[in-house]
């Protein structure tokens, strides 16, 4: 059984919250002084989407234990490094500039698209 996560879909509610959020809380602070430095956060936090996606999981499980014997349960944390299965020779620099360094955007478009 595979499952399958709304992370994409939550990250985008998330933002749009955080948007708006933003909004009501920057209309009338104009002129006062800036936040610096004041907040931290607490040990063991995992931002909401990875939460989601823990909770997720164990969800899951409860729900199978339920219905049938687990003996065992194995989750895959893993993590791929795509630039490097892509081109085996990439290091240092080569990774923070990516594709479209030297590029500009509008330049790369026309020249993606032929036009």
């Amino acid at each position: 059984m595979e499952l399958e996560h709304r992370g994409g879909l939550i990250k985008k509610k998330l933002e749009s919250r955080r948007a708006a959020r933003r909004g009501r809380r920057n209309r009338h602070t104009r002129y006062r002084k800036p936040r610096f430095l004041n907040r931290r956060c607490p040990e063991g936090w995992l931002s909401p989407s990875l939460e989601h996606r823990v909770l997720t999981i164990e969800t899951w499980v409860k729900r199978l234990i339920k219905f049938c014997p687990v003996n065992e349960i194995w989750v895959e944390k893993v993590k791929f490094d795509t630039q490097k299965m892509q081109n085996p020779e990439i290091n240092g620099t080569e990774y923070q500039q990516g594709e479209l360094a030297g590029y500009e955007v509008r330049e790369y478009l026309l020249e993606k698209w032929g036009r």
